[in-house]
């Protein structure tokens, strides 16, 4: 929780660990520890409050209930209990978070419909379903995107990941017009390996007018979800959705726009050994062969890299997420195989000062 004098950047920072714990990940960034979730116990004193809510549903707040379910999973053992709790009375309340709801609001008795909704969607919470999949829909940058199992949750560094992609565009349109020459308005194709969501490629459609973007997941119901947001967001007309396992041979599949300007994907890079520690809430609802990224985690960065120099046009990029351990891994790997023609550009922090995102860069022949 913010306090008086703490700057920005660590604000930013407490933020994304109460995220990543509604998640179900370790304040470190790093997968936590499993437990076992054996049905909702509840107190004396919390039995006699929900016997209180059911029969006096008039009279009961939504401070109230916040109160009482933060109660319930503090005893059950679910992570961010008061979060948790605030997040699922906001969502019924019609409200993003619990701070924006005004004091009339906290004030006027819940209906006993409102009640049974958060009834419902709490004890989701209590089996560890993530908040995002509780709720069906979570924020990434400026979208609302629909979510649901066991397609992959966006984390909120990989925002990050966005504007890095964003930035490096506009340097180059920045360059272009300091060349003094008229020229054709860019168009920039990226492709996106992994969508899930579609948190990133519609995010980038968003925040890149006149670009077009190739989205490719492996999994149908990744590819449906993407699909679903696209047309939520009325930006079906330029993306197209590929339900398809990128592999050495696909390249003239995803050329169907030309060369591809940017490479962009936050790939499966957990060590496998350590898959097995995930939490609860990751193992239970999480597509896990979106997460296992092999012995070395780099199992799908290895075959992007491989794939990129017949996708990428000269001077095109790759930006990927990856485990903070990869960074040396991948810069090895690189000057392993120079007829690749690509080069680790440059290595970028998140905001808990951990290396996680490449931007790698493919070089002129």
């Amino acid at each position: 929780m913010w306090k008086p004098g703490t700057d920005f950047t660590t604000m930013r920072c407490l933020t994304h660990l109460l995220l990543r714990r509604l998640l179900g990940l370790s304040p470190q960034c790093m997968p936590g520890g499993l437990s076992q979730s054996k049905g909702p116990i509840l107190s004396p004193k919390q039995s006699s409050l929900r016997q209180s809510c059911n029969a006096r549903p008039g009279l009961v707040t939504a401070t109230d209930v916040v109160n009482y379910w933060q109660k319930v999973f503090e005893t059950n053992g679910i992570p961010e209990a008061r979060e948790s709790s605030e997040y699922i009375v906001s969502f019924v309340l019609g409200a993003k978070t619990f701070q924006s709801l005004n004091s009339k609001s906290l004030r006027t008795p819940l209906t006993a419909v409102q009640q049974e909704q958060i009834q419902q969607l709490s004890n989701k919470r209590l089996e560890r379903m993530p908040v995002q999949y509780v709720l069906g829909e979570w924020d990434f940058q400026d979208l609302t995107l629909k979510m649901r199992p066991p397609v992959f949750i966006p984390r909120p560094e990989t925002e990050d990941l966005v504007s890095l992609v964003v930035e490096e565009e506009s340097r180059k349109c920045e360059k272009n017009s300091s060349l003094c020459f008229p020229g054709p308005v860019p168009h920039p194709v990226i492709l996106e390996i992994g969508c899930g969501s579609g948190a990133i490629a519609l995010s980038l459609l968003c925040k890149m007018p006149q670009s077009r973007v190739i989205a490719v997941d492996k999994e149908k119901a990744a590819v449906d979800l993407t699909a679903e947001n696209a047309h939520r967001l009325q930006l079906q007309e330029r993306i197209h959705i590929l339900h398809h396992d990128v592999s050495y041979s696909s390249a003239k599949q995803l050329l169907l726009w030309g060369p591809i300007d940017f490479i962009v994907s936050n790939p499966p890079y957990v060590f496998h050994e350590d898959m097995a520690s995930l939490d609860a809430e990751i193992l239970r609802y999480e597509d896990l062969d979106a997460l296992d990224g092999g012995d070395d985690g780099m199992r799908v960065i290895k075959t992007i890299l491989a794939l990129a120099p017949s996708l990428l046009k000269d001077s095109g990029s790759v930006f990927l997420e990856v485990d903070p351990r990869h960074p040396d891994m991948v810069d090895k790997w690189l000057q392993a195989h120079p007829n690749l023609l690509l080069i680790l550009h440059a290595i970028h922090k998140d905001f808990c000062g951990k290396p996680r995102f490449l931007h790698i860069q493919k070089q002129s022949r």
